[in-house]
Order: structure tokens, then C-alpha cells, then sequence
């Protein structure tokens, strides 16, 4: 959808994923850190939650697929007009597209967590694969536009096809927080980048941006720094918070286990004793 609404839907959508992502992986390395040798490094409900996460995503996938179609003015599942003889709301088109990768990827994802013979990292691979196809579909979705616009969807580019290299990488190297925490960074950079690109082309008071203009593509440039730096507190704070919840959950544990070792120890000395009379 070429206004407003067609960005805030797809960085809503990116913004909710990392916002996830940046709770679950800080969580899951932080709990693996604190058990020692010989117990189970995840609990059990860790599946269930990226079971939860692949159906998220098919849901929001298609939702986006629908939005596209089936607005007053989308194409309504027409891709060429033979009266016309032209090609019917192609944008629309390319933003279904981006949509249908990430609903694979989600279906993979559940897969991934049932009883099945999938591969280990294929969920990795067909999510690179979406970001990869993201990135190309906007990579010539701007040609031939103006400089601003050209311009502030290039800077998409960066998260985007940074998203699909550190996700390529996590198929070889699985569990490898850096590179889930740079993954978290880059989609959470996505999504708040989609609601800039709506407020610079359909501002909501109306107010058109220069396009022509050099400084509005500078302050764009170190806007988008900006964005990148909020995401990178975010990640960052939502990780200390991980950090505390696991150590007081630890904490609370170890209690416990004191507990019941010196209950355990009374209870035998009693035996023992209560054997000697």
C-alpha cells in the first residue's frame, strides 16, 4: 500500500518480532550460563515458545497478505489487466511476496519444533531467505523515484540484508548469541525504520518533505543512526533484565535445594538414630 498504513503494517509486524526475539534469546543464553554441568540446559517449555513464535508469524504473515489484497484499492488478487493491458497495483504485489517468505519461514519454524525429520537449521536458512527476498524486492522498488525516497528506502537496505547475513550465519552457528542479538538489533531496526519511511512520505500534517533538498538526506542518514542506537538499548536493556529474573530464579532454586538437602540430612540423622535404640 503505497500511504501510510502499507509501512506501519510491515514495521509493526518487524517490531513485534524483535521485541520477542529480544526477550527470548537473552533469556535462553542467560539460563544456559546459570545451570551447572549435567542438567538440562533449556526447560521444557523453550519449544513451546518457538512453536508459539512459528504460528505468530504465519498469522501475521497472513494478515499482511490480505491487507495488500483486499484493501479498497489493492488489486484483489488481479495481477494483469487485459482491458488495460498493464500490470495491476505491482506494489501491492511485492509487499504480498515479502510477506508469503516469512510465512514459509514461520511454517518452518513449526516444523522445526514437531516430531519430525526436518534438518537443523533449516529454520535459519528459509528465515535468511525471506530477509534476502526482502531486501531484493525493495532494491528495485525505488528506481527511477525521487532522492529522498530512493534514498531512505537504500538505508532499509542495510538492516535488511544485515539481518540476512547474520541469519545465514546462525545455520552453521547455532546458539551463538552475538549473532541472535545482532539478528534482534537489525529487525528491531526494521520495524521503527518502516514507520519513519511513513512519516517522511505521508506526513500526517500534511507537510510535504524536499526531496531535492541535501540536508533533509543528511539528517535522514543520522536518523537512521539514531534508530540504530535505540534499537541497540533496547536489546541491551531487555538483556539485563533477563540477566536479573535468572539470577533471582536461581537464587530461589538454590534456596530450595538447601532446603532439601537439610531436610534430607535431619531426616536420615532421625533414622539413624532412632535404628541405634
Amino acid at each position: 500500500m503505497a500511504n501510510f498504513k502499507g509501512h506501519a503494517l510491515p514495521g509493526s509486524c518487524f517490531l513485534l518480532l524483535g521485541l520477542c526475539w529480544s526477550l527470548k534469546y537473552p533469556l535462553r543464553h542467560c539460563w544456559r550460563k546459570s545451570q551447572p554441568k549435567g542438567r538440562p540446559k533449556l526447560p521444557p517449555f523453550c519449544n513451546r515458545i518457538d512453536l508459539i513464535e512459528g504460528a505468530i508469524m504465519v498469522f501475521l504473515t497472513f494478515v499482511g497478505i490480505m491487507a495488500e489484497q483486499f484493501v479498497p484499492d489493492g488489486p484483489h488478487a488481479h495481477l494483469y489487466n487485459r482491458d488495460t493491458t498493464s500490470w495491476v497495483k505491482l506494489m501491492n504485489w511485492q509487499h504480498s511476496t515479502m510477506y508469503l517468505f516469512f510465512g514459509i519461514a514461520g511454517i518452518v519454524k513449526v516444523l522445526t519444533m514437531l516430531p519430525l525429520p526436518v534438518p537443523a537449521g533449516l529454520d535459519r536458512l528459509s528465515l535468511s531467505l525471506a530477509f534476502f527476498i526482502e531486501g531484493f524486492l525493495f532494491y528495485f522498488h525505488v528506481h527511477m523515484r525521487p532522492a529522498l525516497d530512493t534514498h531512505i528506502h537504500s538505508l532499509l537496505l542495510v538492516a535488511v540484508f544485515g539481518s540476512a547475513a547474520s541469519t545465514l550465519l546462525e545455520v552453521f552457528m547455532r546458539n551463538n548469541i552475538v549473532l541472535e542479538l545482532l539478528r534482534t538489533i537489525l529487525t528491531i531496526l526494521q520495524g521503527t525504520w518502516f514507520f519513519q519511511i511513513g512519516f517522511v512520505l505521508f506526513p500526517l500534517n500534511g507537510v510535504e518533505w524536499d526531496s531535492g533538498t541535501h540536508d533533509n538526506i543528511m539528517f535522514i542518514t543520522m536518523c537512521f543512526c539514531w534508530h540504530w542506537a535505540v534499537a541497540m538499548l533496547i536489546v541491551g536493556g531487555n538483556y539485563c533484565v533477563a540477566w536479573c529474573c535468572v539470577r533471582r530464579c536461581a537464587g530461589r532454586g538454590g534456596e530450595i535445594e538447601i532446603g532439601m538437602r537439610t531436610t534430607s540430612s535431619s531426616h536420615k540423622a532421625l533414622l539413624e538414630e532412632s535404628d541405634e535404640e
